[in-house]
């Protein structure tokens, strides 16, 4: 549920710049990277045409791919199934053009380095119906079988209001929110880093019920329930109440679940675009020149093993066999591939670095899409006069539901459910058929009379991200203690300190990031690689433009001690 923001999030541009995911544990601005004309690096010409092996075909994996092309080097792709990764557009049998979004489907405009790709790919964005947004016309909250329909939250009972403000006032007086948002605004590094640091010493240890519960504003066990069912920005967070806090204020502090927009036409065009689209510069390369064609037109198939072999190279293997080498390698795939389907070297990585990618927790996610014949939500109710059907959030099973208008004279869609971890556990065992059943159940309870299932013109499409063989989770979401565990991960991309055995292989992906199940993060880890392998090669960055590794000294994440 969107609720009220603090004073300073609502502050005017002209008081401040408005709020992006700059920082804020690593306050680089890789907005302004890869907007530079001055590019993110290059080569000595002895490097031109070098294959770079990037493992893992999803966002971070076609990011890497396309800006290493423009540097001049050699990406070959591997991908076990299909471009994309968690960006996946699936269509409905006999309904070209109809989406459903199984894995990301919103994004805030604070991700302001996605949106620059989005623009350069010529994707266009429209605003997307979470639970009271301003563009979402009705929603209904459905908690202990009572429900409540509102267009704003002054139309909800008291309880609702009262929760959102104690959120608020816990995050201002136990978070630090409005100068921690104030110092981003202004990307006033030396700001954020002492507010943020304070708050990670203080707070590593500590889940996001705990922090609610030592609020004075939270003391009201039913407010705590009310909260976690309902939340803020895109609904009920209870799912996340045993992660660290942290994980959550990373979010809040940054405005990463405001505002939100979906891509039209389906999310996975943008990986698929980074795949296909030639850069209109790049060295080395002739004009026309795209990851694809580079690749033969198709990626590699899923890799098998990683190992070392003299001097330092990555040796891959793919499930046909085929062996090649490389002096670098970007693994972008979930960490968690590392430790099973992909057999590995221990010394591809230090002994701290493996126990950081097997302490990673992932959480896990199920929606359920059906297609319909049209809108009908936006019918009236004859007796009430409101909508037929609203954006839903629910206790019972389907907990989110989404309303989903493809536009005057076209099918509609219904996300019936969107489920986070132990919600999406209760679903595991289920057909795509006994999904909708359950959902539609739901639904008939909270609103007798309407006949979903008259609409419906296609079967059911599902997925569980945690069952899938090359995810077994849908993001990282860290746990109490694990900042440690984060801060390796994040900062492997400097290597000057690691074994020679240890470099030339470098991790990316949003479980690297530090705002995992966010297209920003995958994209910021992405270009991290990037200038990663760029310096492995004896490259750097144009002076004018220095890259995350550059300024690594000044920008680090905090270390924790023992």
């Amino acid at each position: 549920m969107t609720v009220p923001v603090t004073p300073d999030s609502t502050a005017s541009e002209t008081e401040h710049p408005p709020l992006t995911m700059f920082g804020p544990d690593f306050p680089f601005a890789y907005d302004d990277y890869v907007a530079s004309p001055a590019g993110l690096g290059s080569v000595p010409e002895l490097a031109l045409g070098t294959e770079v092996a990037v493992i893992g075909g999803g966002l971070s994996g076609m990011i890497t791919a396309y800006e290493l092309l423009k540097i001049g080097l050699k990406p070959i792709v591997y991908e076990s199934d299909q471009i994309g990764g968690r960006m996946r557009s699936v269509e409905f049998d006999g309904h070209p053009g109809v989406v459903a979004e199984m894995g990301a489907m919103r994004f805030p405009p604070s991700s302001t380095t996605l949106f620059h790709y989005l623009d350069e790919m010529a994707l266009e964005t429209t605003p997307f119906p979470n639970p009271l947004a301003e563009v979402t016309p009705s929603t209904v909250i459905d908690l202990k079988g009572e429900s409540h329909y509102a267009q704003h939250l002054s139309d909800l009972p008291p309880i609702y209001t009262e929760v959102a403000q104690a959120w608020n006032n816990t995050l201002e007086q136990h978070a630090a929110l409005v100068p921690l948002q104030r110092a981003i605004r202004d990307r006033d590094v030396a700001a954020i880093k002492r507010v943020w640091n304070e708050l990670v010493v203080s707070l590593d240890d500590q889940t996001f019920y705990g922090f609610l519960a030592s609020s004075e504003h939270f003391q009201s066990f039913r407010m705590r329930e009310v909260f976690g069912q309902v939340g803020f920005g895109t609904g009920g967070w209870d799912t996340d109440y045993p992660n660290s806090i942290l994980e959550i204020l990373r979010v809040v502090c940054t405005a990463a679940d405001d505002h939100h927009r979906g891509i039209v036409g389906g999310s996975q065009q943008l990986p698929m675009r980074l795949w296909t689209r030639s850069p209109e510069s790049m060295a080395h390369w002739p004009a026309g020149t795209s990851v694809q064609s580079i690749n033969g037109g198709a990626a590699s198939p899923r890799v098998v093993e990683l190992r070392r072999t003299a001097p330092n190279n990555i040796t891959v293997t793919d499930s046909t066999g085929a062996i090649r080498t490389y002096p670098a390698a970007v693994v972008t795939a979930q960490s968690w591939m590392l430790l099973n389907n992909i057999r590995c070297d221990d010394d591809l990585f230090p002994i701290d670095h493996w126990t950081a990618i097997e302490r990673t927790h992932y959480m896990g996610s199920t929606k359920v899409f059906a297609l319909v014949d049209r809108p009908f939500w936006k019918d009236k109710d004859p007796k009430t006069g409101r909508d037929l059907v609203s954006m839903t959030l629910t206790d019972r099973m389907s907990r989110g539901t989404y309303l989903l208008d493809q536009g005057e004279g076209k099918p509609g869609l219904i996300c019936l459910s969107y489920t986070w971890s132990d919600d999406s556990l209760k679903l595991l065992p289920l057909d795509a058929d006994e999904r909708m059943n359950v959902m539609l159940k739901s639904l008939e309870e909270i609103y007798p009379g309407v006949d979903f299932r008259s609409h419906i013109i296609a079967t059911p499409v599902t997925l569980s991200w945690e069952t899938e063989r090359d995810f077994m989770g849908a993001f990282k979401a860290n746990l109490p203690g694990h900042y440690r565990y984060q801060e390796r991960l994040f900062t492997h991309f400097v290597q000057d300190d690691l074994d020679p055995r240890h470099r030339g292989i470098f991790l990316a992906g949003d479980d690297v990031s530090w705002t995992a199940g966010w297209a920003e993060g995958a994209i910021q880890t992405a270009l991290n690689a990037v200038w990663g392998v760029v310096n492995h090669l004896g490259g750097k960055c144009a002076e004018e433009n220095p890259g995350p590794g550059d300024v690594f000294a000044d920008l680090a994440p905090i270390r924790l001690g023992d």
